[in-house]
């Protein structure tokens, strides 16, 4: 090619690909192995060091995965990225690098119930602690932040609501802070939003969901965006401190813009041990070939779905942000002028029961507790995926009794609507 630089559907089908060296193959090959052959001693030493980079243990590194790791961070606007086994380990990779017991990170209250979870109870035990802040509220980050406090973690569309975070609003109070912003980037993908063109110094997504996009493979991800100087004041010592597992090396002053996606690999990934099966990276390859099209496709979907809803006597309201009259309407036409995603709400006038009931008559959705899937999907958060929260914890993350949360699929939308409205009337 011309030194132009290729569009997004282009780096979608290309980026980080070559035809097999060896057999010519087109498609990335599966290197389903263990383990890789060194050429000699010194070879082998050079790897074990740092001083070369090439493969030496699949839970370490794998050329499969290598691929899908330059894709999404071509995607993303990155410097390197790190493929893990789901979001959740990208999450713990990230923080393990950037925390030391009885260190902050402040939190976006409106998350994924998961997430929510995770980072309230499983991360107390090493000793993390996070501080909730309202996306809607900016001074609300402000204030939280302390001496203790080392990175901030934010939804680039929230989970479940699918409301739009003020990304560049947050990464002043970050800069500021001087710590990194985290974004998770999972709902909207970057076909809709790119968080490092907006401030972010690392981008994680599930790439279980819109990624991946067929509901077969689990993944997660680590991109970095090479903006952050983890050196500063000394709050990083992963980054910017001799190793000594590798011979006093600083990783910071040793690979530059990348460094914290090699910390990530190399101190996280190797110990921790969240690996990414080759053959999951090769079925989220494939899924991210045909991203563009889908993301699109979803998304005008979600908003004809989301304004029959808005229209419908038995729904109290909608939460959208493509919707001309959402709260969320003037952020989703900064950050995401293609669309606001294919995850949103709605409310329902019977409350929690109406909201159980309906996901139970419905035909064509598929009541799971997933989203990003080329089918259309339905779950009560309530009763399931927020269900650890108590009822204030749950509204304030836009999952209350009366919520039910659709991830709308890439099927024809007169046959989407088709079903809840026959849902909805029975």
């Amino acid at each position: 090619m011309s030194d132009r630089l290729p569009g997004f559907s282009t780096l979608a089908v290309h980026a980080g690909a070559q035809p097999d060296p060896t057999t010519g193959a087109r498609a990335t090959p599966i290197y389903q192995t263990t383990s890789f052959v060194f050429n000699d001693a010194d070879h082998a030493a050079s790897l074990f060091c740092l001083q070369a980079f090439g493969n030496i243990y699949t839970r370490i590194g794998n050329p499969t995965n290598a691929v899908l790791e330059e894709r999404v961070a071509a995607l993303e606007g990155g410097t390197a990225a790190l493929a893990v086994a789901s979001g959740h380990a990208a999450q713990v990779v990230v923080l393990q690098q950037l925390m030391q017991p009885g260190d902050e990170f402040i939190a976006a209250r409106k998350l994924y119930g998961g997430s929510i979870n995770q980072f309230t109870h499983a991360f107390k035990s090493f000793g993390w602690n996070v501080v909730w802040a309202d996306p809607d509220d900016i001074s609300s980050f402000e204030r939280a932040v302390t001496p203790r406090t080392k990175a901030i973690f934010i939804e680039s569309i929230a989970n479940p609501a699918g409301s739009i975070t003020d990304i560049e609003a947050i990464s002043t109070v970050a800069r500021k802070a001087g710590v990194p912003l985290i974004v998770d980037n999972t709902l909207a993908s970057p076909y809709l939003i790119r968080p490092i063109d907006h401030g972010a110094d690392i981008v994680v997504h599930s790439l279980t969901k819109f990624l991946g996009g067929h509901g077969n493979s689990l993944g997660g991800i680590i991109v970095d965006a090479g903006t952050f100087d983890w050196s500063t004041g000394g709050k990083y010592p992963m980054l910017s401190e001799p190793r000594p597992e590798y011979h006093g090396i600083r990783l910071q002053e040793t690979f530059g813009n990348f460094a914290f996606a090699i910390a990530c690999r190399v101190l996280g990934l190797r110990d921790l041990g969240p690996a990414l099966s080759p053959f999951n990276a090769f079925m989220i390859l494939t899924g991210i070939e045909t991203l563009p099209l889908r993301m699109q496709k979803q998304c005008d979907n979600a908003k004809a779905v989301a304004e029959f809803l808005a229209g419908h006597p038995a729904v109290a309201s909608v939460s959208y942000a493509g919707l001309a009259s959402d709260k969320y309407n003037q952020l989703a036409r900064k950050y995401a002028p293609k669309g606001a995603g294919a995850v949103f709400t709605f409310s329902l006038k019977g409350g929690y029961d109406a909201g159980v009931s309906l996901v139970s008559k419905l035909q064509l959705f598929s009541h799971l507790a997933n989203v990003g899937d080329t089918r259309s999907l339905v779950i009560h958060p309530a009763s399931t995926t927020h269900s650890q929260l108590d009822d204030a914890a749950k509204i304030k993350s836009g999952a209350g009794p009366d919520v039910v949360r659709l991830s709308i699929g890439i099927e024809d939308k007169e046959d989407l609507i088709a079903d809840l409205e026959q849902a909805l009337g029975a």
